[in-house]
């Protein structure tokens, strides 16, 4: 048998060996959702009346983050409008009693995509857009705003703006104009580039990150130079590095890693959080990091944006905090936020005050996450059962269980199963953002 052969064949036995670990579970959530649901029909909703009801438009409807925003919404007396693309139309949010409607987009590279809703918005009379962002859709989510101007507000950064903070080397220039702290920064359109460099140059190694959102090489921090010239032009050569997709080399910072979400408005935070952070975030608790919020307050009001900048930062060992780059989309930490009035204030309204969530407050987790890990390493019981014992999942609500039950028993199985129907492969199931994750996936 061949090794494409092979390979083949142990994909599509890991596919349908999640599949039924997904069917065994669905017992338990079946009956937790009746029970919830149950309890749920025998009590009156609690809902704020909104001294001013608006038509909020959401994108990215597979995502946890979306969800959490549209309970936030409804709770707080505002009508939701959920779309997402449609591999993802079995979306299990799309089921969620906050949303009044549902509706399939194109993906956001076809060409329709942004005349598709620019119409839906005035279909569905929008008074504001708020797009959940992925890294591809953040330009077409741009230009949707611009279409939208005068017409519907928009929680969203502007192309200009975008053009700074999405481009981690415009970003790493525009903070060190600023005098705030970043890594040493080039841009890199040609590896010959990096093989030329004067790496003497700082005490500190340096890394290659794709500007362009790599879902596989993203994760890769490399240490350059290798420990000779031919290992570090091996490594740099089997690299997509070209002018058509540039790169850049960062001094690699060392220390502890934190994560922030920042709603902002007209330069001014309306919603912020900092987190601790990881390589693959599945688990936030709120940390106060002064030096880091003043870090964002400087940057956001330089800008005087209106959208959502979430940002990602390693503390030196000296505490000084270097800004890593700046995600222009909505963070999966806003999950911490639990006042749904305060936080649709914080979307809706430009005079509202800072929230952000209690130190303190119950850490957000998702639990098929937890329950993998305690799979892999079984001798971390007691971890996993302190982290579901003092958090709360993030999918999870007994006033609204749809979502939970359908996000791992149909938006997760429909996934699985059109990739064993393609043929394509897979790297790892992520919950939280509701997708597979994939090489040169979205």
């Amino acid at each position: 048998m061949s090794e494409a052969n092979t390979f083949g064949v142990r994909a599509v036995g890991r596919s349908l060996a999640t599949q039924a670990v997904l069917a065994l579970a669905l017992p338990v959530n079946l009956a937790v959702t009746l029970v919830a649901g149950a309890r749920t029909a025998a009590r009156s909703e609690t809902r704020h009346t909104a001294e001013h009801p608006r038509t909020v438009l959401l994108t990215g409807g597979k995502m946890t983050k979306a969800l959490h925003l549209a309970r936030a919404f409804h709770r707080a007396g505002h009508r939701v409008v959920l779309a997402e693309s449609g591999r993802y139309r079995f979306t299990g949010h799309r089921f969620s009693r906050a949303v009044d409607t549902f509706h399939v987009v194109p993906a956001p590279q076809d060409p329709s995509y942004v005349p598709a809703l620019v119409d839906l918005a005035e279909r569905e009379e929008a008074d504001v857009f708020v797009p959940l962002s992925s890294p591809v859709s953040s330009a077409y989510d741009s230009r949707v705003r611009e279409a939208l101007a005068g017409r519907c507000d928009s929680v969203h950064v502007d192309p200009a703006t975008l053009a700074v903070v999405d481009d981690k080397g415009a970003f790493a220039a525009a903070a060190g104009e600023l005098g705030l702290p970043v890594p040493d920064t080039h841009l890199i359109t040609d590896a010959d580039q990096v093989l030329d460099f004067d790496f003497s140059r700082s005490h500190r190694p340096y890394v290659l990150k794709s500007i362009a959102y790599d879902p596989v090489h993203r994760l890769d921090l490399t240490p350059l130079p290798r420990p000779s010239h031919a290992q570090t032009r091996a490594f740099v050569s089997a690299l997509p590095i070209s002018a058509d997709n540039p790169w850049i080399l960062q001094e690699l910072i060392t220390g502890r890693e934190y994560c922030t979400h920042g709603t902002v408005r007209d330069g001014e935070l309306t919603a912020y959080c900092c987190c601790e952070s990881s390589a693959f975030q599945v688990n936030y608790a709120a940390v106060d990091k002064p030096e880091i919020e003043r870090w964002v307050r400087t940057f956001t009001r330089s800008l005087g944006a209106t959208g959502q900048m979430s940002f990602d930062f390693i503390e030196s060992a000296d505490g000084t905090p270097y800004a890593i780059e700046c995600n222009p989309r909505t963070h999966s930490a806003i999950t911490l936020f639990d006042d749904p009035v305060a936080l649709s204030r914080a979307y809706l309204d430009d005079d509202a005050p800072t929230l952000t969530p209690a130190v303190g407050s119950r850490a957000t987790y998702w639990l098929y996450h937890e329950l993998w890990r305690l799979a892999r390493a079984p001798w971390q019981v007691r971890e996993r059962w302190r982290v579901l014992r003092t958090g709360r999942d993030a999918i999870l609500d007994v006033r609204d269980p749809l979502p939970f039950l359908l996000v791992h028993h149909l938006q997760i199985p429909s996934l699985l199963l059109g990739n064993l129907v393609r043929g394509r492969d897979w790297l790892r199931i992520d919950f939280n953002i509701g997708k597979l994750v994939e090489p040169a996936g979205d």
